[in-house]
């Protein structure tokens, strides 16, 4: 049985929540069924006291039925859907008798707001347990009733700040919002402070449905939230360009639900729910960010038949950001780290790195002085080669530069053992080229980490010539070790994610050269969902370096006797650096000026050095040519086999760069687009602007077969 039904002598009922051949609680009907019946079980027969809803899992319950919502297309179906389970709810809260919910791990979405329905919460203090209302980053809201409890609970304000963010609480924090109103130290004492709060309060019954209820920091109509909703709705469209309908749907259902009753609130709910449900974007975002992340996360592109691995020593070479990061994340994960570089005071600021991370942790009550003193202990500066010997990882994570990693790779392959794996954080290097260096090129392979490391949870793994499945297996098994995503890529220049991301700086520079305004450029960049505009992004990444790395390409071309396209923006890129000597943020001067103790802008010098164009091209236009270059590159890694599955694509363009989660990645924002279109699109951009526009020869195969990226 899904739900066990268990009396005590106190006629107190304990339903534990175990659902059969699954490692983690799911509202569907396999569970809500029998937990209905156990509900009408306990409504008729007077002798009960008191009801505890607790888990037999590790976790609370992980939230709604999100295959089952996938799949409707109709907006009755989906109505119907959402009010059974808030009658579901309904029902618990008004049975009659106190309940509680014993929370023992992790209660988000629809767990959380069952754990809402319930008359007080208790959790255990489990540093790993977390709860909140995500639905928002899947371009849902809250339909169980969040929407109208939490502000209930805790304030308009406050509600919506969690609801917005879809932010995701640790038990101190839920404590002091008062989602939950008590911390237990265990499972024993979590279920006896649950009894005993059952035995105190037998007439409980929720804030809501007192007759003398009052909206705490007041309603809807409360001069105290006016201000709140004169500009809440702004400010969230200031954020999302519009691109996230779900945020105003939540703001809407806040804001009704705070001038009407508590039912009738649930209902207008109810029907915002299903708008935001049967959206292109939530289906955008649910295929890829729940479907494909959790197949990614699950191994799927990992080799089958070799046995799970972990990294118990690894070795850093070069304590600058990259490396200071990849020490951090190591660390932090448990692992031993030794973190090289040539001076004695360059490895200890790379250390020093983790060290104010943890800090900062500190601070914000996420770490201890204990915790942190832990996580430092594990790592170790040097200048010494020799202490690279034990490791069992060696990370490369120095200059760009093919010589200089040649000469790091020879130094510690003659003091590693034999079956230690050896990776490159080279963003843009060929691996197979890199390997040349190596004496064991099988276990050479690529781990394209993303800057800040202790931020961005993707890192491509990128599989060279000789790449051995035994060294992709373990790279795969240490990306998942340190918490992060892993996509399998094959070699080739600039990989998948610089490869891509490269034709959306360099279309910005494009753009500019041909006389488009530079302010509108990087409005058409967030107004398309890219976190930052390409001028500014690209000053981030740094001219020099996107200079230095187009004259290696041009030096490794001629080496190997073939011509070099390159790309029309170049011309403006070689500009920038050499002829204006404006080489990006690091050098306080690129597309922006980085006046001191000043907010960045655009450096005036701009329209002088790239005048603007008579005719100014209409918004759409600017962000279409954004988001095609990407999404056509994309389809050309795909086709050329570069990037092996349609999830590793998607999750890699949203989790690499930035690009436009409400897309649903790359390869989904054809899908949405239609591909028969995108291809006709495509033609039209190329023959306007250019033939890099023109569409990848496997979405001409695809339109004609009329076949989508599945």
């Amino acid at each position: 049985m899904s739900v066990n039904f268990q009396k005590d002598a106190d006629n107190i009922v304990t339903l534990t929540l175990d659902m059969p051949g699954r490692s983690m609680n799911v509202l569907n009907e396999a569970l809500t069924k029998p937990f209905m019946e156990a509900i009408a079980s306990i409504e008729a027969d007077p002798a009960i006291t008191g009801v505890i809803v607790t888990s037999g899992k590790a976790d609370f319950v992980a939230g709604a039925d999100i295959e089952k919502l996938f799949q409707i297309t109709e907006a009755q179906a989906a109505f119907d859907m959402v009010q059974e389970f808030k009658g579901f709810l309904r029902s618990l809260e008004l049975c009659g008798r106190p309940v509680v919910a014993a929370l023992n791990g992790t209660a988000l979405g629809g767990g959380l707001e069952l754990a809402l329905a319930c008359h007080y919460r208790i959790a255990i203090n489990n540093p790993k347990a977390k709860f909140g209302l995500p639905e928002v980053k899947l371009g849902l809201l809250p339909g169980g009733g969040g929407t109208q409890r939490l502000p209930r609970m805790i304030g308009i304000q406050n509600a919506l700040q969690l609801m917005l963010e879809g932010k995701e609480l640790r038990a101190e924090e839920a404590l002091q919002q008062g989602i939950v109103q008590e911390l237990a130290n265990d499972r024993e004492d979590l279920l006896a402070k649950a009894k005993a709060w059952c035995l105190a309060n037998p007439k409980a019954k929720q804030p809501w449905d007192d007759k003398k209820f009052r909206w705490p920091g007041g309603d809807s109509r409360s001069p105290g939230n006016g201000q709140l909703w004169a500009i809440a709705p702004s400010m969230a469209s200031a954020k999302t360009y519009g691109n996230y309908p779900a945020a105003t749907n939540i703001m809407s259902c806040v804001f009704e639900g705070g001038i009407v009753d508590f039912d009738t609130g649930c209902e207008i709910e109810s029907r915002y729910f299903v708008n935001c449900a049967l959206s292109p974007v939530a289906k955008n975002m649910i295929g890829t960010l729940w479907f494909q992340l959790n197949a990614i996360n699950k191994g799927k592109s990992r080799p089958e038949g070799i046995a799970p691995s972990k990294v118990r020593k690894v070795g850093i070479l070069g304590a600058g950001m990259m490396g200071a990061g990849i020490a951090y994340a190591s660390a932090k994960a448990g692992i031993e780290v030794v973190l090289l570089d040539n001076s004695m005071a360059t490895a200890e600021s790379g250390k020093d790195y983790s060290s104010k991370l943890l800090d900062k942790a500190i601070r914000r009550k996420q770490q201890t002085a204990e915790g942190k003193e832990t996580l430092l202990n594990r790592i170790k500066p040097t200048v010494d080669f020799n202490d690279l010997a034990s490791c069992d990882l060696i990370i490369e994570a120095v200059f760009e530069d093919r010589q200089v990693k040649a000469e790091v790779t020879r130094k510690t392959e003659a003091l590693i053992s034999a079956d230690a794996v050896f990776a490159s954080n080279t963003s843009t290097l060929p691996i197979t080229g890199l390997a040349q260096a190596s004496v064991r090129p099988e276990n050479f392979i690529g781990l394209h980490f993303f800057s800040p490391v202790d931020k961005m949870p993707l890192v491509e793994i990128i599989v060279g010539q000789h790449t051995s499945q035994q060294t992709l297996a373990r790279g795969f098994d240490y990306v998942q070790q340190i918490k992060k995503t892993p996509i399998v890529v094959n070699d080739s220049r600039g990989f998948y994610t610089s490869r891509v991301f490269g034709t959306y700086v360099m279309e910005g520079l494009k753009l500019l050269m041909e006389g488009q305004h530079p302010r509108a450029i990087e409005m058409a960049g967030l107004q398309a969902g890219m976190p930052v505009g390409p001028l500014a992004v690209h000053d981030e990444v740094s001219l020099s370096l996107s200079f230095h790395i187009l004259e290696q390409t041009r030096k490794d071309f001629a080496e190997a006797g073939k011509p070099f396209a390159g790309h029309p923006a170049d011309p403006g890129l070689e500009k920038m650096v050499k002829q204006l000597d404006r080489k990006g943020k690091k050098a306080g001067k690129g597309f922006y000026d980085y006046p001191e103790n000043e907010s960045k802008h655009l450096w005036p010098g701009l329209q002088q050095a790239f005048p603007l164009a008579a005719t100014q091209l209409p918004q759409k236009d600017l962000i279409e040519r954004m988001m095609f270059v990407q999404a056509n590159e994309a389809a050309k890694c795909y086709e050329e086999k570069v990037v092996l599955t349609v999830a590793d694509t998607n999750i890699g363009s949203i989790f690499g760069w930035g690009f436009a989660p409400f897309q649903g990645g790359a390869l989904q924002y054809i899908n949405a687009y239609g591909v028969a279109n995108f291809v006709k699109r495509a033609n039209q951009l190329s023959a306007q602007f250019g033939s890099y526009f023109a569409p990848a020869a496997i979405l001409v195969k695809m339109a004609e077969q009329g076949k989508h990226f599945e």
